[in-house]
């Protein structure tokens, strides 16, 4: 799978243009804040729906633009799709694949596949749960419109059932329509937990093999799903829960309280093991990312990598490079160092300065 071309208008502090992408290894070079990050986030927003920096669609746009609009061309197979995104202030964003506006954004996922990876990424060890949730939901998303599905219902149910929780205090006689909305939640629930707890499975599978060449077969990563409760007894301990649920305003179990674990050598990675090793076990999860969707969907996705060569060491670097060199690949990066300098030969090099994109 390969992005051909992206073209913006009012997207950013980027000038309307079109930048257009060789098939392997294409570095966009610039100095920080000059929009570099900002072209990856576009080509991203192509892929998922959605901004993987901000929540708030509107804060995309030009602060002299009314509107953005965002378009890709991607090739599969010889296959070529055209995926439009036009952003408006105070409106429903629009999204189009091959001139056909798309209802739910379920139907954009899976038409192009991508892997992005910041320097946010390295701390996701260490960072807090809900950081290592939103790795799981991003990812499975991408694969299945079925777990998209399921767990925007999840949401829907558990903000109905914490409504209702704070309005217990005041009237109680709803107490017994609570059980409405555990029914619903543990169905839910169950379906995404069992599916976190294969993609999990998954992912220690290859995420191992990374981390065991990273480390020169020095150290074996071992990554354990934790959730919150079992897909089993979710419904009886949303029951047996409820009395403190009432309390706190809010609903304790559940998946949207789950976390992984991550161990090297028998030892959580987390609490004992050094910087190095918890970035070593990220970089490992996210080239797994690749791995992964390789494996479901025989698709290869695009690698965006935002400035992260900077924060890992030459060995790091190297590995990194070496795993997605025979893949479509866009690099951000402040200069060109030491670790690339091997693969510009056959790389695209694009400068990026105020906003606008020129050949280096």
């Amino acid at each position: 799978m390969l992005v051909k071309s992206v073209s913006v208008q009012g997207f950013r502090n980027l000038i309307d243009d079109t930048i257009f992408f060789g098939d392997g290894i294409n570095i966009l070079c610039g100095d920080n804040a000059q929009g570099k990050t900002n072209i990856l986030e576009a080509i991203y927003f192509c892929s998922m729906g959605r901004s993987h920096r901000i929540r708030q669609d509107s804060r995309l746009i030009n602060f002299d633009s009314k509107e953005a609009h965002i378009r890709v061309f991607t090739e599969k197979e010889r296959m070529t799709d055209r995926i439009d995104v036009h952003i408006r202030k105070d409106e429903k964003k629009g999204i189009a694949v091959n001139g056909i506006p798309i209802k739910r954004l379920n139907e954009l996922l899976g038409t192009f596949y991508t892997v992005i990876f910041s320097p946010e990424d390295l701390s996701l060890i260490k960072n807090a749960p809900s950081e290592r949730r939103r790795f799981i939901d991003m990812e499975l998303c991408q694969l299945s419109n079925i777990y998209y599905y399921n767990l925007q219902q999840y949401y829907k149910v558990l903000k109905q059932r914490n409504n209702l929780l704070k309005r217990l205090v005041k009237e109680p006689s709803l107490k017994d329509t609570v059980f409405v909305w555990d029914s619903q939640l543990a169905d839910f629930g169950r379906r995404i937990i069992e599916e976190r707890q294969r993609f999990c499975m998954k992912l220690e599978d290859y995420s191992s093999k990374n981390h065991s060449l990273i480390t020169g077969g020095k150290e074996i990563l071992k990554i354990e799903y934790k959730p919150n409760c079992e897909s089993k007894n979710f419904e009886e301990k949303l029951t047996s829960s409820l009395e403190r649920d009432i309390f706190t305003g809010s609903t304790n179990y559940g998946p949207h309280k789950d976390d992984m674990s991550f161990f090297v050598n028998g030892s959580d990675v987390r609490i004992f093991g050094s910087q190095g090793q918890q970035r070593t076990a990220a970089l490992s999860m996210k080239l797994a990312e690749i791995d992964i969707i390789k494996a479901e969907t025989g698709e290869v996705p695009v690698m965006l990598l935002d400035d992260v060569l900077s924060e890992l060491d030459e060995k790091r670097q190297n590995f990194l490079l070496d795993m997605t060199n025979e893949i479509q690949s866009i690099i951000t990066c402040t200069g060109i160092e030491d670790s690339i300098k091997k693969y510009t030969g056959n790389a695209k090099l694009m400068s990026v300065k105020s906003g606008i994109v020129k050949p280096m």
